[in-house]
């Protein structure tokens, strides 16, 4: 295929290498960003966009993801689809898909999992809003991206899915930080807490996959001084998506909220800023009580 790639950060560019490397023609543009080799350099949006079987966006934000719509979609070829990966308001992605449906192209909003390490092996996972037919086009390029794509339904549901999967994540770090911090305060050895936790009802993905004590369990961020793999930054990002959609459904979401509450001290009163989501253990380990 000819695609167009707007948006080429630390995510979009080992995308768009993955998808040189598997021989498409990918043409990018990016404001900021170098391009990466191999892949043709556009000097607009519309320039990346034009002719393209497929365009994907990897953008910071709804509104900016919303304005690169408007500025591409009338130069886009008709039956061509706008895969937008990046991470938005659910609203935002229903507007995007009205706004193509007006031009003749198909929609898809598919944001990932898997962190840079995953856009870098090609083992992300996309949920995804959309058509059956754009998913059926953009199929072959989810398959050199990543391990994994989920049709969650009409377009906005693959937003929905993430962020309610990373609402999830979000509690589930925090609880994870919490019981770590009481262990030690107990007497309980960290790599004891970890056997019994990791075998029983305790097991989650915070615990076995990305333990936030450092030398415990698989490697991950606690054993490189807390440096991203998942940025506390981000985790504040996505938990305030999900809480701005729950006050657009009116759902209930206590723990969500709570979630937020103490990301967004992490982040913007403490030092939480540049360091992974985990490093909530070490914030936990100085805290009393009271």
């Amino acid at each position: 295929m000819k695609i167009g790639f707007v948006g080429l950060g630390n995510m979009g560019t080992p995308m768009a290498v993955n998808l040189t490397n598997a021989g498409h023609e990918v043409v990018g543009f990016d404001p900021v960003a170098a391009i990466p080799e191999g892949v043709t350099k556009a000097q607009t949006a519309q320039e990346a966009a034009s002719g393209a079987d497929v365009v994907i966006t990897m953008l910071p934000n709804g509104d900016i993801a919303h304005s690169v719509a408007n500025d591409i979609l009338p130069v886009m070829t008709k039956a061509a689809v706008l895969l937008d990966c990046s991470t938005i308001d659910v609203a935002s992605a229903r507007a995007m898909d009205q706004l193509a449906q007006d031009h003749g192209i198909g929609f898809l909003d598919a944001p990932v999992s898997g962190g840079v390490g995953g856009a870098s092996a090609g083992t992300l996972t996309f949920m995804v809003g959309g058509s059956d037919s754009a998913f059926t086009t953009a199929g072959p390029l989810f398959d050199i991206m990543g391990q994994k794509s989920v049709h969650c339904g009409a377009a906005g549901n693959g937003q929905a899915a993430k962020i309610c999967n990373n609402m999830i994540l979000g509690i589930t770090m925090i609880g994870t930080c919490e019981a770590f911090a009481l262990a030690d305060k107990l007497g309980l050895d960290r790599q004891a807490m970890f056997d019994v936790v990791s075998t029983s009802s305790g097991y989650s993905w915070t615990m076995n996959a990305y333990c936030p004590a450092q030398g415990i369990g698989p490697q991950s961020p606690a054993d490189n001084d807390y440096k991203p793999g998942f940025a506390a930054d981000l985790m504040l990002k996505d938990l305030r998506l999900s809480q701005q959609a729950a006050i657009d459904v009116d759902a209930d979401t206590p723990m969500g909220a709570a979630a937020t509450a103490l990301y967004q001290t992490f982040v913007e009163q403490e030092d939480g800023a540049g360091q992974d989501f985990s490093a909530m253990l070490p914030r936990f380990e100085g805290r009393s009580r009271s």
